[in-house]
């Protein structure tokens, strides 16, 4: 079976062209301190958790879960995926409910089994849920609700700052996570670290589609893995991405400026004025 990029893209959480955000290569760095700040999260969380936006999807997921009649039909509900999938890491997988529901049933214990095949994202993402042995009863323990409903407040507060600064959120799951990788396999594995380990090395969202080992020379050959387990290391390469972030998304702003018809007359418009 042939795979498109665009299907690469959703698959691996590469960021499509296009993405809008502001935020300028130079506010880069200082974004990304004012974001890792003593108190900046909690503060931002805190906020978030008052947000209607938020508050309305968490009853909703919290009514559908209540009344779905199987585990299969829970994790094939619009309203429990849109905090269920974001809260494990997995926001942008929306679109791919039947691979979501078979990756998350199957045991991440089994290196044959989906999750695992699926890489690092996907099978932390089972293990957190268990409900490959707990079934529906499991994906409503209290614990796994609360669980699953603060990594969805984070990830809303977190998204949100990628409005003022292109990829500040990943940056920052970046810093979380980086030192838990064991090999090259566990970075291309998990989605948000291929983001952020590519775009700081400059390598293509093509790259994508090329096998697996060959990916993973592209990023040995420019990386040391060991560097992950050096927290100033990873604080480099979270500030290279978001500079190469924040570069791609002017470049696509651009773009997409010159061929907006009602931008060009507005720019028309302030030429003929001058």
């Amino acid at each position: 079976m042939n795979i498109t990029l665009a299907q690469v893209q959703m698959l691996f959480g590469v960021s499509p062209a296009g993405a809008a955000s502001s935020g300028t290569a130079a506010e880069a760095i200082p974004a990304l301190r004012r974001a890792t700040a003593e108190g900046a999260e909690e503060k931002g969380i805190a906020r978030e958790e008052k947000d209607p936006v938020t508050i309305s999807a968490l009853a909703q997921f919290r009514t559908a879960l209540h009344k779905a009649g199987s585990i299969e039909g829970a994790l094939s509900d619009p309203r429990i995926l849109k905090v269920l999938l974001p809260a494990l890491g997995l926001a942008g997988q929306e679109g791919n409910i039947a691979l979501a529901r078979k990756a998350l049933l199957s045991n991440p214990a089994d290196q044959k089994g989906l999750a695992a095949q699926l890489g690092a994202t996907w099978k932390r993402a089972a293990e957190t849920l268990g409900v490959h042995a707990s079934g529906l009863d499991g994906l409503r323990e209290s614990k796994l609700v609360q669980t699953l409903t603060e990594g969805y407040v984070k990830y809303q507060y977190r998204s949100g700052l990628d409005e003022r600064q292109a990829g500040i959120s990943d940056a920052l799951y970046f810093l979380d996570a980086a030192s838990g990788a064991g090999d090259v396999y566990d970075v291309l594995g998990d989605a948000v670290m291929r983001r952020v380990v590519t775009g700081a090395l400059g390598l293509p969202d093509q790259i994508a589609v090329q096998p697996v080992e060959t990916q993973g020379r592209a990023v040995t050959s420019r990386l040391d893995i060991a560097d992950l387990k050096d927290a100033r290391q990873v604080r480099k390469l979270a500030e290279r991405y978001l500079i190469a972030a924040a570069n791609k998304a002017a470049e696509s702003q651009a773009a997409n400026a010159a061929t907006d018809p009602m931008a060009m007359i507005a720019s028309l418009a302030v030429s003929l004025r001058a």
